[in-house]
């Protein structure tokens, strides 16, 4: 039985590996590729660049919305849907993204329009299939289990297969190369035949599973009706749920909104430190340390939080989420706290923090599927739901925390120009800056490299503070989540997947 737990974990894992191991390239090279291999002019790039950005922010609740809106009425007689039947949707769904997510990820990489037209659709497809692919990989993870322990081991199992999957970045740099571009693309076309045999053929034996799980709960269910067992207390009248009558009932979610009050803050963190890890890399270290060791930084914070992630989630079986998520917001203002009394010249403890500071910002994004998971119990039981719309919540969710992905360049360039009257567009200092201290210019001290050590220090300051004061109203822990997580397999007896029995 025990194989037979760990394979299907290992199974939901695996999908990971397929998504990373293309994302990851994708994030590296395809602003580089439009702009210096297929000379993409300025305007035509932030015309595209808008427009994914509506559209970045807009596919996820309404992919979700078309997904599980189905699901938000109250169960009804002779219609209620079973959860292997919804897990079997999901895997369907990926059978299909997932493919297609991979070969839109080749439309990148060969000219086949204009520069400005091909961005555009390039974006715009890919980020659609990979919002597919995630919404439905994510809700998942809500579907097949309920339980900390059950949730936290197929977590575990994503973590090993994205840290995998990190492994072709390091890859891609044997075969970049912007004067003969055929041999990344041969590895580009490499990568995506991997991935769509891989996601092909897991959703395959994954589905071939549930499918015989899917018929004795049917059966059984079909009886329960009958009897009108199970069913009866949370029985209503035949009644939709419109989009506006879901949007004012997460409005009264009052866990929801603290986590996403958090989690915006999360998102433009593990954003900024990603936008601005190149300018921290050239202003503080690149005196004191070679290229070379600049490289193994960076692909370090690109592993490391997934291998970190693992201990956090032995963590989580230990302490709960909760409690593990409010350490790691304390572990980083204590540690930027630390590194603002030492001082910018203590320069392997800067390079400690720079990369720990990503890792550990990072490490804490990869928790918080968890937490959404426990929201989706929260909602199904509170709202009364035929069947916990997972996928439609986690839309809901990367719809009001994106902007954070736009807010961390235009705050942290607007930071940049008030510390030192330095323009990163124009890379040169403005002449009139006033924000220069007298003692910063008499210690010597470059401005830029003082403003860049303020920037990296004072914004995770900033930060843990404003996740650690939305973290505490926060309730869904403890005793209050065990009870939400007995109501809902109470409420779904009958309908639930054992995942021990898989």
């Amino acid at each position: 039985m025990r194989t037979s737990v760990s394979s299907t974990a290992v199974l939901y894992g695996s999908l990971a590996l397929f998504t990373s191991i293309l994302h990851n390239v994708f994030l590296l090279y395809y602003v580089e590729t439009f702009v210096a291999i297929y000379k993409i002019d300025k305007i035509s790039f932030w015309v595209g660049e808008t427009i994914f950005l509506i559209w970045n922010s807009l596919n996820d609740p309404l992919f979700g919305w078309l997904s599980d809106r189905s699901f938000l009425s109250s169960p009804q007689s002779g219609s209620q849907i079973t959860t292997p039947e919804v897990v079997l949707k999901r895997l369907k769904a990926l059978s299909t993204n997932g493919p297609l997510f991979s070969l839109s990820f080749l439309a990148f990489w060969v000219a086949w329009a204009s520069p400005g037209l091909q961005f555009l659709l390039c974006l715009c497809l890919y980020d659609g299939f990979l919002t597919m692919v995630d919404l439905h990989h994510s809700a998942l993870l809500a579907d097949l289990a309920v339980s900390a322990a059950d949730r936290t081991r197929l977590n575990f199992h994503c973590s090993v297969f994205s840290a995998l999957g990190s492994l072709s970045v390091f890859l891609s740099y044997w075969f970049w190369d912007k004067e003969d571009f055929y041999s990344f693309r041969f590895f580009c076309v490499t990568l995506a035949a991997f991935s769509i045999l891989g996601f092909f053929f897991v959703s395959r034996l994954l589905q071939r599973r549930f499918k015989k799980d899917a018929h004795p709960k049917q059966d059984e269910a079909s009886t329960l009706k009958e009897l009108s067992v199970g069913s009866a207390p949370f029985t209503q009248p035949d009644r939709a749920v419109t989009i506006r009558q879901y949007l004012k009932q997460l409005s009264k979610h009052k866990n929801f909104l603290w986590f996403v009050s958090m989690n915006l803050i999360q998102v433009f963190h593990c954003h900024f430190n990603s936008n601005f890890f190149p300018l921290f890399l050239e202003h503080l270290l690149s005196d004191n340390i070679s290229a070379s060791a600049g490289s193994i930084l960076l692909g370090i914070s690109y592993v490391a939080p997934h291998l970190n992630n693992m201990y956090f989630l032995t963590l989580c079986q230990r302490y709960g989420v909760y409690q593990v998520i409010r350490w790691l917001f304390l572990l980083k203002l204590g540690l930027s706290v630390v590194m603002l009394l030492a001082g910018a010249d203590h320069i392997y403890l800067l390079c400690i923090f720079i990369a720990s500071n990503r890792v550990f910002t990072e490490g804490t994004c990869k928790l918080l599927k968890l937490v959404v998971s426990d929201l989706v119990d929260e909602d199904f039981v509170v709202n009364r739901r035929q069947q916990a719309a997972s996928a439609l919540l986690f839309g809901m969710v990367a719809l009001l925390t994106k902007p954070g992905q736009t807010f961390a360049p235009l705050i942290g360039t607007w930071l940049l120009c008030v510390y030192t009257g330095y323009d990163i567009f124009d890379r040169a200092p403005l002449k009139d800056s006033v924000m220069v201290s007298d003692a910063a210019s008499s210690s010597g001290t470059p401005p830029l490299r003082l403003g860049c050590f303020y920037m990296l220090v004072f914004v995770p300051i900033a930060c843990a503070l404003l996740q650690l004061a939305a973290w505490s109203r926060f309730t869904l822990h403890g005793r209050k989540l065990q009870g939400i997580k007995t109501q809902r397999q109470g409420i779904q007896h009958g309908h639930l997947i054992d995942v021990k029995a898989i």
